[in-house]
């Protein structure tokens, strides 16, 4: 932005705009997005509350569920507020201090959730190939440490970007193009040199994303190959307990990568598209991935189905 004397100032606020185009029917929109918003916290509430009350879940596969669910909240909570502001109060101004607690919580949060699908698949592939040992290479001390390092790894990681962001003159507009505050959009505004940006930027998406993206896909082929020598009932036990965590995986990081392809290589600027794919992001995982492990993992179902007080028929598989 420009100050007074027309030197470079340092940014004071940001504007969020929301969805540009339709702001008449913002309003409106609001409120599947709302109800979205709470089916995820409830959801993954409900499964957290299944897991910490049921003694027999107690294991590392839920565990790790339990972690899941806690970031899912967590991540759609630091943004949808603020877009229900926005669509409803027309509340598009955030400070710049809360734009970059925002950004820094949204890209750590992330950051976090991939490190734990990397854990439940490292979880898989020990209860798979390794079975006899599955309980004392996932100890429970052991998850724990595995928690705290996926929390340190994603605050680390991310902890440069506001720094950075910091440092930056903002001379020029300060509108940004989506309904929260996102590195990759803040960064486009500054009047200087964003090189360190975009290298940081790409360095912690193959470092974290993509790294963590080839172990997952890494230990399923080497389930794979476990799984076809097995018997087909064994086969079939096997591939059951990894439909839910490979639905996780897809519902998470094809959303990601798909936004991040089109931030760096979308030629139009003024596209709907990475804002409708933004604001829907953060959404898509908190939602889907209670609902998927409600259905597909009979243990959590039957609790589920307990706990709202529904029999379940005795050829219940």
């Amino acid at each position: 932005m420009v100050g007074p004397n027309g030197n470079e100032s340092s940014a004071t606020y940001f504007v969020l705009i929301g969805l540009p185009g339709l702001e008449e029917a913002q309003f409106w929109l609001a409120f599947p997005l709302c109800s979205l918003y709470l089916i995820a916290v409830l959801g993954n509430l409900t499964i957290i509350y299944i897991v910490r009350t049921e003694h027999s879940l107690h294991e590392p596969m839920y565990i790790f569920l339990c972690m899941l669910s806690g970031l899912d909240i967590l991540i759609s909570t630091s943004s949808m507020p603020k877009m229900m502001a926005i669509f409803w109060f027309n509340s598009t101004t955030i400070q710049f201090d809360a734009c970059l607690l925002q950004m820094f919580a949204i890209h750590s949060l992330s950051g976090m959730e991939s490190t734990v699908l990397l854990a439940m698949a490292f979880d898989r592939y020990v209860a798979i190939c390794h079975p006899l040992r599955h309980a004392t290479v996932l100890t429970l001390p052991r998850v724990t440490k595995i928690g705290m390092a996926a929390v340190i790894r994603g605050a680390a990681l991310m902890a440069p970007l506001p720094v950075f962001i910091k440092q930056l003159p903002f001379c020029r507009s300060n509108i940004l193009s989506h309904s929260y505050c996102l590195h990759q959009d803040v960064m486009k505004l500054a009047c200087a040199d964003i090189h360190v940006n975009v290298i940081y930027g790409l360095i912690v998406i193959i470092s974290a994303i993509g790294l963590d993206s080839v172990l997952i896909s890494l230990s399923y082929l080497l389930i794979l190959k476990t799984v076809l020598g097995l018997t087909r009932e064994a086969q079939t036990k096997a591939f059951g307990t990894c439909v839910s965590h490979v639905c996780a995986v897809f519902v998470f990081y094809v959303p990601f990568i798909g936004l991040s392809m089109v931030h760096r290589f979308g030629k139009r600027q003024d596209s709907l598209l990475p804002i409708i794919m933004a604001n829907t992001y953060l959404l898509v995982p908190p939602v889907l991935n209670p609902i998927v492990y409600g259905v597909k993992t009979k243990e959590i179902r039957q609790r589920i189905l307990r706990l709202f007080h529904v029999t379940t028929l005795p050829s219940d598989p």
